[in-house]
């Protein structure tokens, strides 16, 4: 039998409701795998053990009792630094923060709440999450376990590390044009950036999502069980609907037959498509047509105008909040962060219009291209992950997203698009396959990438503690 750090979701469920074990048990195995990772790791903010053990014997009691209090009650796993927990600081990554407590949970942190997850952590994040690396001036440096020299990918860095390292089975990042996929595609876990307002989160902003970062598809699917629920505080909150999320895990491979499968190779711009990665997603895609889908070959759809559009509007969005700070705290933002948003300065309104706009360009051409499709395959990222002290792929301020081109469109689309591992780097690194499908049609998406995942078959081992 696995070590406890190392079950499923559904594994300890059914070991809390057998009485093999307890949460206490699990929890207390958790904590002692993260103390033996986490010297190198720095995937953790908040990390309060002591919290965690009073929740899961609380769980264990209910458990006894016969009487558990949600569908995740006793589950380890961890929350993303910007997701709201009462009572707790919220820096978005940057040490430049002034932001009060946060006054209560927000609704991905309610609705586990509720469920009775074992809350271990919260993980960490790059400034104001404008990154995909683990480089914070506030947080310590998340490092990828497959290589701790390499990054985890971001924003949802702490995340990925952690969903990769074992530290529960269940973890909640953010995605604006990539923050899910990439450290999931990087640290060779599962993650469902869903249709825009599936899984509220507050504050709500065009192309943010939450969703969950894990080790299986069938784990990913019970926590949408439990974060897929309308909540208020944000006004792009889908209304409730009955998604069948528990049937994923039982979808057989015979699934994909007759299934038509765009197969999209070049993204139209960004950085060049490292040729270990083409050669991991082909393979997918032959896998996925050995099982009687039908692939296609894409022509891109995404342009150098859209991708800048969408970087210049970012840049004014930062540069106002910039301007908000004061000169010292203007002093404390990673110098990365402040080029890049200090360099909108010259921006007119025209520009940022004409910027803005491809937002919505961005959108059309992505539905466009999608449509004659059950769902699109692609690389997740084009590169390999970087070092861990870089920035980004690039190093470059003024060239910040040329690694994004291939998820963020699926962000403006408001489309699912899910990241499962197809393969590892000749030195070891995963890759990621993204999985994206039409607006609304997130447990499609989510039973092709179970399907894919039996296809797949095993992964390699997990990394150990280095």
């Amino acid at each position: 039998m696995p070590d406890l750090h190392q079950l499923s979701a559904h594994e300890l469920l059914a070991g809390y409701a057998s009485r093999a074990f307890s949460p206490l048990e699990v929890t207390q195995a958790v904590i002692a795998h993260i103390e033996r990772w986490e010297p190198r790791l720095q995937a953790t903010y908040l990390y309060r053990p002591e919290q965690a053990l009073e929740q899961a014997r609380a769980s264990t009691a209910r458990w006894q009792r016969g009487v558990p209090c949600g569908p995740l009650d006793g589950v380890p796993g961890t929350l993303k630094e910007n997701i709201a927990t009462a009572g707790d600081p919220m820096p978005s990554g940057t040490a430049a923060s002034t932001a009060p407590l946060a006054a209560q949970d927000a609704p991905p942190a309610a609705r586990l709440r509720e469920a009775g997850l074992v809350r271990i952590s919260k993980t960490t994040m790059p400034d104001w999450g404008m990154l995909s690396s683990g480089l914070s001036s506030f947080h310590r440096l998340a490092r990828n376990p497959w290589d701790l020299a390499r990054t985890p990918g971001g924003s949802s860095a702490g995340a990925g590390a952690a969903a990769a390292a074992g530290y529960g089975p269940l973890h909640v990042g953010t995605d604006i044009g990539g923050s899910l996929r990439l450290p999931a595609g990087w640290c060779g876990i599962f993650t469902l950036k869903p249709s825009l307002g599936r899984v509220p989160i507050d504050p709500p902003y065009m192309g943010r999502a939450a969703g969950p970062m894990t080790r299986s598809v069938s784990d990913a699917a019970l926590m949408l069980q439990v974060l897929a629920q309308p909540d208020a505080r944000d006004s792009m909150s889908l209304p409730a609907q009955q998604l069948s999320w528990a049937g994923v895990a039982d979808t057989p491979v015979e699934h994909l037959k007759g299934l038509s499968i765009g197969l999209l190779l070049d993204a139209g711009c960004g950085l060049p498509v490292d040729p270990q990665v083409t050669a991991a997603v082909q393979a997918a895609a032959q896998l996925l047509e050995s099982a009687g889908a039908r692939i296609t070959p894409m022509r891109p759809f995404f342009t150098r105008e859209m991708l800048d559009g969408l970087d210049h509007f970012w840049r004014m969005r930062s540069y106002i909040d910039l301007q908000a700070l004061s000169p010292a705290q203007r002093e404390k933002l990673l110098p990365f962060i402040r080029r890049w948003a200090e360099s909108a300065a010259a921006f007119d309104g025209p520009h940022v219009f004409r910027a803005y706009a491809q937002t919505h360009a961005t959108r059309v051409a992505a539905v466009a291209a999608s449509a004659p499709f059950d769902c699109v395959i692609s690389p997740v990222a084009p590169n390999l992950p970087a070092l861990a002290e870089d920035p980004s792929p690039t190093n470059d301020p003024l060239r910040p997203l040329e690694h994004i081109a291939f998820t963020v469109p699926w962000n403006m689309s408001e489309q699912p698009a899910a990241s499962i591992n197809c393969g590892y780097s000749a030195s070891g690194l995963p890759i990621g396959l993204q999985i994206a499908g039409a607006r609304f049609d997130d447990v499609g998406v989510m039973r092709v990438a179970r399907a894919f995942e039996q296809l797949r078959g095993p992964q390699r081992p997990w990394p150990q503690p280095q």
